[in-house]
């Protein structure tokens, strides 16, 4: 069968396959005028700068929230519960016993004791955050995957805590509110030996140069306990992040000044927390030096009247809303002779 004739009856059932120019070379019909030209060389509609990119973008279903810096506060000597949150001032009894011994004799009077008695007190702070979320607000985070409200009060509770960790280091301002950095009650901070290289910072501080002022804050403490903190105490040294990675460089013959310092101090412990010298804009490192008891008595601990407190949700027009709140004394130091700070490593 000619090729035209099997094409025609192809075309009467509905299936065309043009063959290009033997088509138009063997078939009359379609070489001439009459074939339909209807297409015109301008476009009707806006020209086409391909598929748009959201129908080929990928949205992974897991979130991945910003990180923060690690709140160590509670870490350095532990956080306690004094109070509640109608609680505005908490009193610390101490007692210091006083006298005098005196030479025996049997019809001596002299040679007396006595107690005396001071209480110490300090300031409760309290504070709050509002989440608020909104009907509309929820169905439209929800079509991204996201669970708006529950997000709202993870943000409170994080945002609570990390102001709450920084009243553990510096207190509140205008009230008798302290922290470990800060407390009136300590003693002055020593400074670190010069260097060779010059300075006193751990820039470029040798291995046992930083051993050197670590074993130099512990004297301290020793000398201020008047010998209760030794060498088996058990001490907690603060540093900053990038001093804590200087201790651990190691010398020429393989060994760090950690490896030296908890070789020579079998319960020594480290706490790495930026607020010693890593926070953005402070110039000073400090380093910190503290007693886990004297004499069988707790140094200092972090405390708060309310870890936290949701109150109510209040419904509205078309959202709600809900307060959350902390309380905080900042760190309570209990035992000043027991805390040694260096400024300047």
């Amino acid at each position: 069968m000619p090729y035209s004739t099997e094409l025609d009856l192809l075309a009467g059932k509905g299936l065309v396959f043009p063959d290009g120019t033997g088509v138009l070379e063997n078939d009359a019909l379609l070489a001439s005028d009459a074939i339909a030209m209807d297409a015109v060389p301008e476009l009707s509609t806006t020209a086409s700068a391909g598929i748009p990119a959201f129908m080929t973008s990928y949205v992974d279903p897991k979130l991945i929230n910003v990180v923060f810096t690690p709140m160590r506060g509670a870490d350095l000597g532990g956080e306690v519960k004094k109070g509640d949150w109608t609680t505005t001032n908490a009193i610390f009894p101490m007692i210091e016993v006083t006298g005098e011994v005196s030479s025996y004799g049997d019809w001596n009077n002299n040679g007396q004791v006595n107690l005396n008695p001071t209480f110490p007190d300090r300031q409760s702070y309290h504070y709050q955050v509002f989440a608020k979320w909104g009907e509309r607000q929820l169905d439209m985070a929800g079509k991204a995957r996201i669970q708006w409200a529950a997000g709202l009060r993870q943000a409170a509770a994080l945002k609570l805590n990390k102001f709450q960790n920084q009243t553990y280091f510096y207190g509140v301002a205008g009230l008798r509110n302290y922290g470990y950095l800060n407390d009136p009650s300590l003693p002055a901070s020593i400074v670190p030996e010069t260097k060779a290289a010059g300075g006193t910072s751990w820039t470029n501080a040798t291995s046992v140069e930083m051993q050197h002022d670590v074993i130099a804050l512990i004297n301290q403490l020793r000398e201020q306990s008047g010998g209760i903190v030794d060498t088996d105490s058990n001490i907690t040294i603060g540093l900053s992040p990038t001093s804590s990675g200087k201790l651990t460089i190691a010398n020429e013959y393989g060994k760090s000044a950690l490896d030296m310092l908890k070789a020579s101090y079998p319960n020594l412990r480290f706490i790495q927390a930026v607020e010693f010298g890593d926070v953005v804009g402070m110039a000073v490192q400090t380093m910190l030096a503290m007693a886990e008891d004297i004499d069988g008595q707790k140094t200092a601990e972090a405390a708060f009247t309310e870890k936290l407190r949701a109150h109510a949700v209040v419904t509205e027009n078309s959202g709600w809303s809900q307060k959350m709140s902390q309380g905080t004394y900042g760190a309570i130091i209990y035992m000043p002779l027991g805390i040694a700070t260096m400024a300047g490593i």
